[in-house]
C-alpha cells in the first residue's frame, strides 16, 4: 500500500523543482531580451538615432528607395548619422557633398557583363578607369566591380580571366588610393549564372590578384542564401572583405523579425574585427521606407 505522506513530499519537491526551472528559464529569457536591447543601437530619449554613436560607418543604397529623391535621401542619411550613400555615379556627387556625405561605393561597369569573360574586358576596364578617376578626385575610397555571368565559362578559367583583367587595373587603383570591390552575389535566387557567388571563390581571387586595393564586397543577404555561416565566415576572412551590404532574408526586405538574419550580433562581429570601412543597407522596404531605414541603422549601432 502506498505511503501517502511520502508521495505528497515527492510531489511537493517535484513542483518546487519545476517552479525553480521555470524561474531560471524566465530569468534567462529576460537576460537575453536585455542583451538584445543593449545591441539594437543608440536611441536617445527623444527617439533620435545617430549611427555615429556606433563603431560602424553606416550608409545606404539609394536604388532601393526609388520613390525618394536623392536630395531627400541625403537629408535623411545625414540626420541618421550615416556617412554616405552607396552605388552612385559622379553626377550625384554634388548632392552628397552638399549634405556632408560621401559616395561609399561608386558605380562602374554592368553586373552581368563582367571580368570573367574576356570579351567584356575592354569595356569594363574603361568604365573602371573613369570611376577610379572620379572617386580619387573627391578623395573617396571605393569602386565596385563584378565577375559577371559565366555563360559556360568554367570557374577556373573565369578566375584566370578575372585575374588578368584585375592585374591591369589594380595598379591604377593603387596609384589613386582607391579600392576595387567585387561583389559577392547569389546565383540561386537573384543572379543566375553569376560567377563570384561564394566566399571561397572570391577569397581565392583576392589572393591571386595580390593587391591591397582589391577586395570583396561581402553582401550578407546574398551569402546567407548561398552558404550561411555568416559570422564565422566574417571572422575567418574579414581581411579580404572591404565593404558590407545588409538586407533581410528571405525577400531582401527590412532587418526585422520576418527574416532569419539577426543583425545586431552580425554588426558586432564585423566591428570586433576592427573594420573601418563602410557598412551599407541595401534592403527593399515593404513598409514605411524611412522607418525601416531608421530601424536598420539603430540595430547596427554597436
Amino acid at each position: 500500500m502506498p505511503n501517502n505522506q511520502s508521495d505528497s513530499s515527492l510531489n511537493r519537491r517535484g513542483m518546487l523543482t519545476r517552479a525553480a526551472a521555470v524561474a531560471a528559464g524566465t530569468a534567462a529569457i529576460s537576460a537575453a531580451a536585455s542583451h538584445a536591447q543593449d545591441t539594437t543601437g543608440a536611441v536617445d530619449a527623444t527617439g533620435a538615432v545617430d549611427a555615429k554613436q556606433g563603431r560602424l560607418n553606416q550608409s545606404v543604397c539609394k536604388w532601393c528607395f526609388p520613390k525618394i529623391s536623392l536630395e531627400d535621401m541625403a537629408k535623411e542619411a545625414a540626420s541618421l548619422g550615416m556617412v554616405g550613400i552607396d552605388l552612385l555615379d559622379p553626377k550625384d556627387f554634388p548632392t552628397l557633398k552638399k549634405h556632408g556625405l560621401v559616395c561609399t561605393m561608386v558605380q562602374s561597369h554592368s553586373l552581368g557583363n563582367g571580368l570573367c569573360d574576356p570579351k567584356f574586358h575592354d569595356e569594363c576596364l574603361e568604365k573602371m578607369n573613369v570611376a577610379i578617376e572620379a572617386t580619387a578626385a573627391e578623395g573617396w575610397k571605393n569602386v565596385i566591380c563584378f565577375s559577371g555571368n559565366a555563360r559556360g565559362i568554367d570557374r577556373e578559367t573565369g578566375m584566370k580571366n578575372c585575374v588578368d583583367a584585375l592585374k591591369k587595373i589594380t595598379p591604377v587603383a593603387e596609384k589613386a588610393g582607391v579600392t576595387l570591390q567585387m561583389e559577392l552575389l547569389n546565383s540561386k535566387v537573384d543572379h543566375a549564372d553569376y560567377m563570384c557567388d561564394n566566399s571561397t571563390w572570391g577569397v581565392e581571387l583576392v589572393k591571386r590578384v595580390g593587391s591591397d586595393n582589391f577586395k570583396l564586397l561581402y553582401d550578407i543577404y546574398h551569402m546567407q542564401i548561398m552558404e550561411g555561416d555568416i559570422i564565422r565566415t566574417i571572422q575567418n576572412n574579414h581581411q579580404y572583405f572591404g565593404h558590407y551590404h545588409t538586407a533581410g532574408n528571405p525577400g531582401r526586405h527590412e532587418l526585422d523579425d520576418n527574416q532569419e538574419l539577426l543583425y545586431p550580433p552580425i554588426a558586432k562581429a564585423i566591428a570586433d574585427t576592427g573594420y573601418d570601412g563602410y557598412f551599407a543597407h541595401e534592403f527593399l522596404p515593404v513598409r514605411d521606407p524611412i522607418a525601416g531605414l531608421r530601424d536598420a541603422v539603430a540595430q547596427c549601432i554597436v
